[in-house]
């Protein structure tokens, strides 16, 4: 390894640059795995830490669980007849089957996406 070093008063200190991180934005879905990871597979964590893998794997479950979440509540809104028409008819009544929906979703996706190794 070829190293530099700065110095700092009386000490020497290596010029450490990480590697640049994967553009994009945590959302909620990457949000809860890495909560999920650092609060119950700290060593899953730990070592994607150190290896500067911890962002892209955040974003690939994150866009994994997005695309399965909006395929979820589309197919639930559908077979359960919740529609735009429902939504002119009675705004109240669709908020409500649409609210189910989004946490029966975001619940599956929890299961089978964020909370999986």
């Amino acid at each position: 390894m070829n190293l530099t070093y700065e110095k700092c008063g009386d000490y020497l200190i290596p010029n450490l640059i990480p590697d640049s991180e994967p553009e994009g934005e945590l959302r909620k879905f990457g949000l809860m795995r890495k909560s999920y990871l650092e609060n119950h597979r700290r060593g899953i964590y730990s070592g994607l830490l150190l290896s500067g893998k911890l962002k892209e794997h955040l974003l690939m479950i994150q866009e994994r669980a997005e695309i399965r979440f909006d395929l979820l509540v589309e197919q639930m809104a559908e077979r359960e007849s919740v529609t735009e028409r429902l939504k002119a008819q009675d705004q109240m009544l669709w908020g409500r089957k649409m609210n189910n929906i989004w946490a029966r979703a975001e619940e599956i996706v929890r299961e089978e996406i964020i909370y999986i190794l």
